[in-house]
Order: C-alpha cells, then sequence, then structure tokens
C-alpha cells in the first residue's frame, strides 16, 4: 500500500523531532477547502489546517490563480529583500488591516519564513531600541522553538536546550501566570486572575526591591494556542496595555496563529481594542506559503542596516498568496463567518460534555477551539479541577482519525482537543464535524467500560 511504504520511508529518513508525522499517520496526496485526500483513497475533514495555516483552505482557487499567474510571468521569485511589485502589493494591503494606530503607518521587517524568527526579530527590535534586557512573558505560552523564542516559552520540552538554561543574564525572562479560568494559578477565575496578575507584572516593574528589572518587552498570546486554547480576559489584556504604556515597556504581541480572522476578528487584539507595539505574525499571512514578519511603531525601526537579516525574507509566491488571502478575508468577512461558526461549534461540544463528563471545559474564540479532557472519576485538586487524561484524548485522536477527522491536542500533557479548522469551513462541514466528534467519543467511551 503506497500509504504504508511512504510512511515507512519517512521513519527512515526523517529525525525523531516529527511530531504530526507520528499523531496522525495520513499521507496527503490532494487536498481542496477543508478536505484533504490521503495514499489510502480516504477522504478526512481537516480541523489543523497546517497548525491555522490555511486560513482559506486547501488549494483556494484564487490564490491558485494568482500563484500561477506570477509563475508564468517571469517575476523574480527570489529577490531578497529587494522591492517587487508583488511585494508591494502585498504590503500595502498588509498595512490596511493592521490595528489601531498601526494601521497605515507601521514599519514592516520580513523575516525568514517561520514565526520563531519573526518572535527572535521582535525580542531583538525591542531590545534595541529600549537599551534593556529584560522580557516578561506567560506560563503556558508558545513562542517557537528557536533559542530565544523557546525561552520565553512555557512548557520545559520547548526549552529543552535553549538560552532559557543559560547565564541569567544571557537572556533574563521573568514569567507571569497566565489568566487559565479551569487550571487558575490563584484559584479564583480568569477575570480576576488577570488582575492578579496584571498586579504583580506592575508591582514587578515600580518596586525598587522586587529584584526584577524593568524590561525591555512584554510579551503574550491573546489566545494561548499550543497552550490548550486558553483566551486571555480582554481586562487582562487592557490592563497590560496600560502598565506597559505607562512605564515605556513595549508589548509584543504574537498573533502567529490568532490572526488573520482566525478568533472571529481580522487580529485577536482588536476584540479588547488594544494595539501592541510590536505585532508578530506568520502561518496565514502568507496564504500556505511561508512568510512571516513583524509590525512596529515607526518610532522603534532604530535598526542599523542587517541587525536582523535572512537569505528568505519575502518569497514572491508567499507574498502573492498572502495578499490574496488577506484581500479576501477581509471582503468575504471571514472573520465574522469564523465568529459565528465557532459558536456553533462550540455549543454542539457544550451538548456532548453533557453526555461526557470528560469534557471539562469548552473554550476558545471564532475556529480556534478547544475542550479540555479530564478523568471524571479523579479526585479534583483542592481548586476544584480535575486532572487532564492523556490516554483518553490519544485514543480520542485516533476514533476521530478513524472516522475521517483530523485533529489536534495540546495544551498541559496534551489533554486538549484542539479544532483549527479552515476560515471557508461550511455549516454543513461543522455539523459533519460534530457528528464525528460524537461517534468517537461514544466510541471511546464505550471501549472503556468494556
Amino acid at each position: 500500500m503506497l500509504r504504508a511504504r511512504l510512511l515507512d520511508r519517512q521513519a527512515q529518513r526523517e529525525s525523531a523531532a516529527r511530531t504530526y508525522a507520528r499523531s496522525i499517520p495520513v499521507a496527503p496526496v490532494a487536498a481542496a477547502g477543508a478536505e484533504v485526500t490521503g495514499a489510502d483513497g480516504r477522504t478526512y475533514l481537516d480541523c489543523l489546517s497546517g497548525a491555522g495555516t490555511l486560513a482559506l483552505g486547501h488549494n483556494h482557487p484564487d490564490v491558485i490563480a494568482a500563484l500561477q499567474q506570477v509563475i508564468g510571468s517571469g517575476a523574480p521569485l527570489h529577490a531578497l529583500d529587494m522591492i517587487t511589485p508583488q511585494k508591494d502589493a502585498f504590503s500595502e494591503e498588509l498595512l490596511k488591516r493592521l490595528p489601531g494606530t498601526l494601521r497605515e503607518d507601521a514599519k514592516l521587517h520580513f523575516c525568514s519564513p517561520a514565526g520563531t524568527d519573526a518572535v527572535e526579530a521582535a525580542l531583538k527590535l525591542a531590545r534595541n531600541a529600549t537599551g534593556r534586557q529584560g522580557v516578561f512573558a506567560f506560563t503556558g505560552a508558545y513562542h517557537g522553538m528557536t533559542l530565544g523564542a523557546s525561552s520565553v516559552s512555557g512548557p520545559g520540552r520547548m526549552r529543552r536546550g535553549s538560552a532559557a538554561f543559560g547565564p541569567a543574564e544571557a537572556q533574563p525572562v521573568t514569567r507571569l501566570p497566565f489568566p487559565y479560568g479551569y487550571r487558575c494559578p490563584f484559584g479564583v477565575g480568569a477575570e480576576q486572575a488577570g488582575e492578579l496578575s496584571a498586579r504583580l507584572m506592575e508591582s514587578y516593574i515600580t518596586d525598587p526591591s522586587s529584584g526584577v528589572g524593568k524590561p525591555a518587552a512584554v510579551i503574550l498570546e491573546v489566545v494561548q494556542g499550543e497552550g490548550g486554547v486558553v483566551p486571555g480576559p480582554d481586562a487582562w489584556l487592557r490592563e497590560v496595555r496600560r502598565i506597559t504604556a505607562e512605564h515605556g515597556v513595549l508589548l509584543i504581541i504574537d498573533e502567529v496563529q490568532t490572526g488573520v480572522g482566525r478568533t472571529g476578528d481580522f487580529w485577536a487584539c482588536e476584540r479588547a481594542g488594544v494595539t501592541p507595539d510590536i505585532l508578530v505574525t506568520s502561518k496565514a499571512v502568507g496564504g500556505g506559503l511561508p512568510l512571516a514578519l513583524i509590525a512596529y511603531r515607526p518610532d522603534l525601526d532604530t535598526w542599523q542596516p542587517g541587525d536582523h537579516t535572512g537569505t528568505f525574507r519575502g518569497n514572491t509566491l508567499a507574498m502573492v498568496a498572502g495578499e490574496v488571502t488577506l484581500r479576501t478575508i477581509a471582503e468575504q468577512q471571514l472573520a465574522e463567518h469564523a465568529a459565528k461558526l465557532g459558536e456553533r461549534i462550540r455549543a454542539g461540544l457544550r451538548e456532548l460534555a453533557a453526555e461526557h463528563p470528560q469534557i471539562a471545559e469548552v473554550r476558545g474564540r471564532g475556529l480556534m477551539i478547544g475542550a479540555e479532557l479530564v478523568d471524571p472519576a479523579a479526585e479534583p485538586d483542592a481548586l476544584g479541577s480535575r486532572p487532564g487524561d492523556p490516554a483518553f484524548a490519544r485514543a480520542l485522536q485516533q476514533a476521530c482519525l478513524d472516522r475521517g477527522l483530523i485533529l489536534e491536542l495540546g495544551g498541559r500533557g496534551d489533554t486538549v482537543l484542539r479544532l483549527l479548522p479552515p476560515l471557508v469551513l461550511t455549516d454543513e462541514q461543522a455539523d459533519a464535524v460534530l457528528d464525528r466528534l460524537a461517534g468517537a467519543f461514544a466510541a471511546v467511551t464505550a471501549e472503556r467500560a468494556a
């Protein structure tokens, strides 16, 4: 069988760091919209969509047509950081979609084609512009796997071998509690946890005996993705913005996964009315092709030529795909569609939770959806949270795959079921997702009871 041969050769040739290839042993050979066909001839509903990269789904006809046109035009496909008409068109489209005061006036810096390098650029820019080294980051965060980006991420497995384990003065990172409602670090719920976390942040900055120096920046995700689809309260985000603005600390918002319509707003920070000093974007901004950049206040542009560089800083094809994607999402109001359809899916998951106590909480924004899976027979902790059930989560993911549904796990111990379907998912497909989830829950529950 072709699928088996492909997977076997991949296992022989590729590193032990493979992730999706292990948990989702599908060998895709064709795809369109929210559907993927594997080498085994089966068709799957894709609720992973390239970890949120494929906002318009697979092979969107407008993106394909634009790519075919530029490939046949003789345009340079690689131009380092030189300007091309395609790059100019992308930049213009992006600038008019940016949040708040960044719109139209931001400086753009194109990075190597992965979000983690854009995080590196943001950290470097903040330190360069302020002359300070410290960074405040949050528990549960995920900002990438390169040394600087992993040092501001939360999980230990993401920081193994990173600069986070070097001398404190090399990468001075101070962690603050993220307001995670279900597993609240303060035991008071997300809203009050946000108040306390922000108060702690301001105390660190203003108390001369805190032992924490004034940082260059605060970096955060409005909704933690890999951390388990955990939304930060709007009031918390506004308070973080107030504190950073009043004390001259730069606010970096990582919109790599949340941006470009995913959460029901074009940028997740817009719901709270917050504009960062530096916005990090990748994934969907390239229309399915590798592209990463930062957008920031013009007065922060203190770099010298070559201070952050790389060979692949803006592939022409990614610029073309990205420009079409940004325009299509705005013109077709796909962020609004994501908000409505996401609530419909969450409502369906809450109905499932009434039948399956393994679902402790359903949460998310737009088409960024999570369901926390626990052992309902286990004793809750002092805060009322039950322990996660990794074995149940893995069995559920496999049962979903058996029923033609591709999805991801995340959160503590990979016990959060994550749905990241493309923004073009239809109502009918959403119903099919819920039906397949219901079948998977029934099957795994019955197998455990047997």
